[in-house]
Formats: C-alpha cells, structure tokens, sequence
C-alpha cells in the first residue's frame, strides 16, 4: 500500500508539472503572437472614470515601440494613468521569457471561454510581482488579465478585440486600478469637481477606470526613438 501511494504521489508531480509545461507554452505562443508587432502609432478616444476628477473625453494618440517604449498623449485634460511602467498594452505584461506559469482553472469572459493562468516573473528587479491571465486559447488572445506590482498595486485590464485581433490589438481597453495605491506622474496635478470631498484623501479607497477606444492603428512603419522623449 505504502509503494502503491508513492507511487500515486509521483503521478500527480509529473501531472502538476506537464500542466505548469504546456501552461509555459500557451503563454509563449500568446507572446509570440504579440512580439509580432514591433511598434505602433494609434489613435482612439479616451474616457477617464475617477472620483472628484476633472477628466473629459478627449482624442488620445498612443506610440509604442519594443521592447518597452510607450507613450500616450491626450490632446485636453490630464492623463490618470499610474507611473511605473504601466502602459496599458499587454507588451509590458508579457516582457520576459523569465517566469513560471501555473493553471488555475477556466472561466467565461465576455462569452468567450479562457484559460486562467498564473504568471509569475523569475526576476528580482521586475515591478510585476504576479499576473492572472485569461487566456482565449483558440484565438491566442489575453481577454483580461489582472497584474500585481510592487510599486502600483494591482490593477485590471480587459481586453475587447475586433480588426486587429491578428496582431494582437484591441479595439477597446479597460484599465482600472484602486486609487489608493495610485502615483500620480511626474508633473501631473490634479483638478478637482466643483462638489469637495469629504475624505481629507479624495484617492482614498476609490476606483479608477480609463477606457480607450481605439479607431486606427499603424503597425510595424517605424517610430524613431526621439518621439518617446518627454
């Protein structure tokens, strides 16, 4: 009996492992089909959902070059975008080949059904402590995927994907993130509604949303490094 469990034992490891194997591997096909894109200039419309902020819908303009240049400009208003390398694009997400991923089940999201994988970072200096992906393994497209940081907590992103879902793009982003671990960017103040708050923090235990909507994008005509200077 006591050889019979052993080996019983032994099967669920090498079960767990091939599990964490064919994991690692759907999440590199997932990177793989990202890294295609080597740079990007989009335009879209951005709406910012924060407390007692002052934020309208305004036309944005995003670059991104790899392996991790973003930049995005709002032409009115101010960007509540957190510091720290979050760049609201799967690209920072999945930057390395260094981690380890783990199954965690199945679930629906949007009415597609995804993979729920977790995304652990082997190295030491990356921000990113822990990623949740829900992974649409037909199409090979992150759906959502909730990622927690060192420096900015833990913040959400879902995906919404139409004419440039072969290149891994979405038509339409939702980033939110809980306004008390917020670091406002460098420069940035902020313009508070007419109605105060009665919290002596107005960030204080709030949710944060930004939506874009993107309408175009150019993929892979070359973007000069200069663009991403401030």
């Amino acid at each position: 009996m006591r050889f019979l469990l052993i080996g019983v034992f032994v099967l669920l490891c090498s079960a767990q492992n091939l599990i964490a194997q064919d994991m690692t591997q759907l999440v590199l096909k997932v990177k793989e089909k990202i890294d295609q894109v080597k740079d990007y200039t989009a335009t879209g419309t951005m709406k910012t959902d924060v407390a007692f902020i002052k934020a309208p819908i305004g036309k944005v303009q995003v670059f991104f070059k790899q392996p991790n240049l973003f930049k995005l400009q709002k032409d009115k208003g101010i960007s509540i975008l957190p510091k720290g390398g979050v760049s609201i694009n799967m690209n920072s997400i999945i930057a390395s080949e260094d981690f380890t991923a783990f199954a965690a089940g199945e679930t629906v999201v949007n009415g597609v059904k995804t993979r729920i994988v977790k995304v652990l970072p082997l190295q030491e200096s990356s921000d990113i402590v822990l990623t949740t992906m829900f992974i649409d393994e037909t199409n090979l497209l992150v759906r959502k995927a909730t990622t927690t940081t060192k420096e900015n907590g833990t913040y959400e992103m879902e995906m919404q994907y139409g004419k440039f879902a072969n290149y891994s793009l979405p038509d339409k982003i939702i980033f939110s993130f809980n306004t008390k671990d917020y670091k406002l960017p460098k420069g940035i103040t902020l313009e508070f509604d007419d109605e105060k708050p009665k919290e002596k923090d107005p960030l204080k235990n709030k949710k944060g949303k930004v939506e874009i909507t993107y309408d175009n994008y150019i993929i892979n005509k070359g973007i000069p490094s200069s663009v991403f200077k401030m």
